[in-house]
């Protein structure tokens, strides 16, 4: 079993910056490939960004790219997701989960992973 736990989420105007942070405990970290995801009302869940165990490999959906940043560092047992320029449609849950690495390197599919966290609330004003 692996816990996740999500943080840094907020009300930040439009084209400010926020960074989530995700927590892990239980099972080695670095064994996991970690995604992002996120939903916003009304919405079905999307997929944001995911890192591989270590590191190498980087997925980001086409809405964040260039916009969002995710990294990892395994010796803290913690995945962040730098969101900068933010709009108001990134306003959301954001949720992060993890996936069997030696499986999967950047899954960008919600059903492949197989532990997620509660979410972390982010608003974006205009």
């Amino acid at each position: 079993q692996v816990q996740l736990v999500e943080s840094g989420g907020g009300l930040v105007q439009a084209g400010g910056s926020l960074r989530l942070s995700c927590t892990a405990s239980g099972r080695t970290f670095s064994g996991y490939t970690m995604g992002w995801f996120r939903q916003a009302p009304g919405k079905e869940r999307e997929f944001a960004a995911a890192i591989s165990r270590t590191g190498g490999v980087i997925n980001y959906a086409d809405s964040v790219k260039g916009r969002f940043s995710i990294s990892r560092d395994n010796d803290k047992n913690t995945v962040y997701l730098q969101l900068n320029s933010l709009k108001p449609e990134d306003a959301a849950v954001y949720y992060c989960a993890a996936v069997n690495g030696y499986r999967s390197a950047g899954e960008a599919v919600s059903s492949a992973y197989d532990y997620w966290g509660q979410g972390t609330q982010v608003t974006v004003s205009s």
